[in-house]
C-alpha cells in the first residue's frame, strides 16, 4: 500500500511541475486528484490495520495444542500464587518484633556531609570579569557540580576533575568557588 501511495505522490508532484511549466490548470487539478487519492489510500490502510489489531486472531486460539494424555507428556509446572492475608488475619501485634532504635550518626558522618556540600560562590568585581573572559588559564570542574576551582582547592579532595579554560568555564555557566577563589588568584597577575 505504501508503495502505491509513494508512486501516486511522485506522479502528483510531476504533474504539478508540468502544470506550473505549461500554465495549464488541467494538470494542476489532476495533481490534486492524485494527492487526494493517495490520502484516501493511506486512511483506508490505517483503518484496515486498526481493525486487524482490535480483533484477536481466532486462528491462534484454534491452533493452540490441546493437552495430551497425562502419561505421554512431562508434567507441567503449575504457577504458585502467594495469598495476601485479609485485613483481620495479619496476626497478633505482640508477635511482631520491635524495630531497633536508629543509631545516631557520629561526627565523621557529619564531616562527610559538610565535605559533600557545595562551596559558596566567589564574588567577582565586574572589572575582573572582563579580564577573565580573555584569559586562557586552566581551572578544573567536577562533573555534576556548578563551581570551577584551582587545582589546589581543598574542596576537591580525591574527586575526579576535568580541566577547562576559565573563560570557557564561565561561558558554560560555571561559577567560581569561594574556597579557593580562582577569579581573584587568576586576575591578580594581570592587574
Amino acid at each position: 500500500m505504501l508503495y502505491i501511495v509513494l508512486v501516486l505522490v511522485l506522479a502528483a508532484l510531476g504533474l504539478l511541475v508540468t502544470a506550473l511549466i505549461t500554465a495549464s490548470s488541467l494538470w494542476a487539478w489532476v495533481s490534486i486528484g492524485l494527492s487526494v487519492l493517495a490520502g484516501l489510500i493511506l486512511v483506508a490502510d490505517w483503518l484496515r490495520r486498526r481493525r486487524r489489531a482490535a480483533t484477536p486472531p481466532a486462528s491462534a486460539a484454534a491452533s493452540a495444542p490441546e493437552p495430551e494424555a497425562a502419561g505421554s507428556q512431562a508434567p507441567v509446572e503449575e504457577e504458585q500464587t502467594t495469598l495476601i492475608p485479609a485485613s483481620g488475619d495479619l496476626g497478633d501485634p505482640a508477635d511482631t518484633p520491635e524495630p531497633e532504635p536508629a543509631v545516631e550518626a557520629d561526627a565523621s558522618a557529619e564531616t562527610e556531609t559538610k565535605a559533600d556540600s557545595e562551596p559558596g560562590v566567589e564574588e567577582t568585581p565586574e572589572a575582573d570579569v572582563a579580564v577573565l573572559a580573555d584569559l586562557e588559564d586552566e581551572v578544573v570542574v567536577v562533573d555534576e557540580h556548578p563551581r570551577y576551582h584551582l587545582r589546589t582547592c581543598s574542596w576537591l579532595g580525591a574527586r575526579d576533575t576535568i580541566p577547562i579554560g576559565v573563560g570557557e568555564a564561565r561561558q558554560l555557566g560555571f561559577t567560581p568557588c569561594a574556597t579557593c577563589t580562582p577569579d581573584a588568584t587568576l586576575v591578580a597577575p594581570h592587574r
